[in-house]
């Protein structure tokens, strides 16, 4: 027990670049899929099919790969040239990949809306920025939920892939003791931290999806 005891400092030291990374994350990759699923189902062709073609290139490449080519292959990059350091390139590379599979899933949502609450809308004189904001959205937090659950709860764990950066995140902390003690407790130690941290996120979003479920009885 005292092993344990002893390890929890340097994994908890792991869990906070986790954490941080992961609120980074849903703070930019959130309202970014937002703005592009709003400019995935745009009147403008051009820019729905320049999204359309983002969304496929995020969603059909490894976000491993995304973080190599931003942190390695990103100065080398003509025009742009720009050198990252190694937590805001899997920041970027966590946002822009994450932004990628919000959209799609607040496209869904969007376009589950009854096509009726737009004509209704258009009857009281609402623009469409004011049917998205007062009608549109609002229903669509009902029906996103389950899937952004679970890609929220995908990120905790996909954030264990940035020890390919060298980031002395959660899974990376572990491992280092695990080589210096030749012992794989840290790693059960870690997967509990990880449990924990689904656990909440579990856990919340089965409170949204009860409350939202009151209002459609």
């Amino acid at each position: 027990m005292d092993y344990v005891i002893s390890m929890l400092g340097p994994l908890s030291n792991g869990a906070l670049v986790t954490l941080k990374l992961f609120f980074i994350t849903l703070a930019l990759s959130v309202p970014l899929g937002l703005a592009l699923a709003l400019a995935r189902i745009s009147r403008f062709k051009a820019l729905a099919r320049f999204v359309e073609a983002y969304i496929w290139l995020m969603r059909g490449t490894p976000l491993m790969l995304q973080l190599l080519f931003i942190y390695f292959a990103l100065p080398f990059v003509p025009v742009i040239g720009v050198r990252l350091p190694d937590f805001p390139s899997a920041v970027v590379a966590f946002a822009l990949n994450y932004a990628a599979y919000f959209a799609e899933i607040f496209r869904a949502g969007i376009q589950s809306v009854d096509r009726g609450q737009y004509e209704g809308a258009k009857v009281l004189g609402l623009s469409y920025s004011q049917t998205m904001r007062r009608i549109v959205l609002p229903q669509m937090v009902r029906t996103i939920l389950p899937p952004v659950s679970n890609e929220t709860i995908t990120l905790v764990k996909d954030t264990s892939l940035i020890y390919v950066l060298a980031l002395n995140d959660l899974l990376r902390a572990a491992r280092g003791i695990v080589q210096r003690d030749f012992t794989t407790t840290p790693f059960v130690v870690a997967a509990a931290f990880y449990l924990l941290m689904t656990l909440v996120l579990t856990w919340g979003f089965n409170r949204l999806e009860k409350r939202y479920a009151k209002y459609d009885a």
